[in-house]
């Protein structure tokens, strides 16, 4: 058979189905990675959300029986929306990332990827896939750079001529042997800008992250944040896009290629507290569509008390203290106490008159240490 009439009939066939670049390589083992990763773990650099199992992570030939190839795919997503919604005292925005935007790009991209397998095997007889998107044992990037889509710059996203690094990655194992394309050539040079413009200096140098001080990851926790982070999380509810921002190859793109991908500006950027009482059920109905809210309400209602406390919003206080008196979570408590501290200052006499009287109630009931603490300090300081 000719596989590379195959090579380019697939490529063909992806474009009739929106994928914006496509690339090939083998299924040799991603050495350069696999010990780059074994540094990571041994730095303590990793996220935890990552699979566990290097090997699986490096090595094709364990994931798929026969593999042979790996077809890489991006699909390019946009920077900026039509009409920003107005971010006002009174009215405070959150930010989700643009990685967030629109609908999940994993049900996005894994819908191109099962329309090319299936292209494959209805063309080749006996053909196999398995492909995979984002939560997949390969890394998404390692296997695009390879296949010639673009480089990993320095702030570890994957960069494309075309597009930038907006982009989303997936792949797709087989047991066809295509010809390899060309790995891509790594263009930044010099250039050091996304890592002198990290928040927390979480690129700790070219290609490498410390997961642990990067915001992206931060934002995705569900324990209490890093005291040191806090202020650097500024109103981000979900990721970060510093890096990307700053980059010169994103300066002149801004692709608008898929419907399903332009935001919604209300859930892009929504408002701050009503996201502190919404139930189970109704950030699933509001929010389940994007991809930010993989890890649940608890990481985002917690980042919206961090923004209420940077953006010292006052009008937020009585929805606050209704939290500290209510909520069961210690994190969402503990959190309250911080944001309450950055506009403690700016609040009416009688509005922290009326503060002071609550938590004389609420030391008595407080089992969390931290709050405890915190609660007993404020009425202390009253009494001085």
């Amino acid at each position: 058979m000719d596989f590379q009439e195959l090579k380019e009939q697939l490529i063909r066939y992806s474009k009739e189905i929106g994928v914006d670049k496509i690339g090939f390589t083998t299924a040799d083992p991603f050495t350069e990675l696999k010990a780059r990763l074994y540094r990571q773990r041994e730095l303590g650099y990793q996220s935890g959300f990552e699979e566990k199992d290097i090997e699986k992570r490096t090595e094709p030939s364990l994931l798929m029986d026969g593999v042979q190839s790996i077809v890489s795919i991006a699909m390019a997503y946009p920077k900026k929306m039509a009409e920003r919604p107005a971010n006002t005292k009174g009215h405070r925005r959150g930010a989700f990332a643009r990685v967030s935007w629109g609908q999940d790009y994993h049900t996005i991209l894994r819908d191109r990827m099962q329309k090319l397998g299936e292209f494959l095997v209805e063309t080749v007889p006996g053909a196999t896939f398995k492909s995979m998107v984002d939560t997949g044992e390969l890394s998404d990037r390692a296997v695009a750079e390879r296949a010639g889509i673009g480089w990993a710059g320095k702030s570890t996203n994957l960069i494309t001529k075309e597009f930038g690094s907006y982009v989303y990655l997936g792949e797709m194992l087989t047991n066809i042997p295509f010809p390899p394309d060309k790995p891509a050539t790594d263009l930044c040079g010099d250039c050091t800008i996304c890592i002198d413009h990290c928040p927390t200096g979480a690129l700790v140098q070219g290609g490498q992250l410390n997961s642990q001080k990067c915001i992206a990851y931060l934002t995705q926790t569900k324990q209490e944040l890093p005291e040191e982070y806090k202020k650097a999380i500024g109103n981000r509810l979900y990721g970060c896009d510093m890096c990307q921002q700053v980059c010169p190859y994103n300066r002149d793109v801004d692709s608008h290629f898929h419907e399903e991908m332009e935001p919604d500006p209300e859930l892009a950027h929504p408002l701050l507290t009503p996201l502190l009482t919404l139930s189970n059920r109704a950030f699933k109905e509001t929010f389940g569509d994007v991809s930010g809210s993989w890890r649940g309400k608890k990481p985002i209602q917690r980042n919206a008390i961090v923004a209420l406390g940077n953006y010292k919003e006052v009008a937020a206080a009585l929805e606050l203290l209704r939290l500290l008196h209510d909520d069961p979570r210690p994190v969402i408590r503990r959190t309250v106490t911080w944001a309450l501290q950055q506009m403690w200052d700016r609040l009416e006499p009688d509005m922290r008159a009326h503060m002071i009287q609550s938590f004389e109630d609420l030391l008595a009931k407080e089992e969390d240490e931290k709050v405890h603490q915190w609660i007993k300090a404020k009425l202390d300081a009253e009494e001085g």
